[in-house]
């Protein structure tokens, strides 16, 4: 035994980090949603939506991904989303037009669509709300940013 080290003491320190890690993973779980989404992630760039499809599947959710705009209106129809992340600037099918044709459709509020994109001028809020938009995050964005957004929609 190293001089100065006391196990007992050692053991009660690591008694007290289990307690702490405990509290920590309860105040987690209860942070956790409530009611599992439907999640729709629509980008071009996968990396992107590789780490939002981690972070939402870790939150509960089941997450399609899609990466073509012209695909995104086919996985809403199979999947049936309760929220739709969609960036604006992809190929195929503009963000803005996906979002039209979705209010066309389906009308207001269903599912809840977020822009997640790097348009972050004042008019491409004011177009992604005419467009049909809910919400509009400019990357990049904090994580809790957009679970905050999902929250009154579990």
């Amino acid at each position: 035994m190293k001089k100065g080290r006391n196990p007992r003491r050692a053991a009660e320190r690591a008694s007290r980090g289990m307690r702490n890690m405990r509290a920590v993973l309860t105040e987690q779980a209860k942070a956790k949603p409530k009611q599992r989404l439907r999640v729709l992630v629509a980008d071009d760039e996968r990396d992107s939506v590789s780490m939002l499809a981690f972070i939402l599947a870790d939150e509960g959710h089941e997450v399609r991904e899609v990466y073509r705009g012209s695909e995104v209106l086919r996985l809403v129809r199979e999947f049936n989303p309760d929220v739709v992340l969609l960036d604006i600037g992809m190929p195929g099918m503009s963000g803005y037009d996906v979002a039209r044709e979705l209010r066309q459709e389906y009308g207001p509020g269903k599912p809840l669509l977020i822009a997640v994109t790097g348009w972050k001028q004042s008019s491409d809020r004011i177009l992604a709300k005419l467009a049909g938009f809910d919400h509009h995050l400019a990357k990049p964005f904090e994580s809790s940013e957009l679970l905050k957004l999902l929250a009154p929609a579990g």
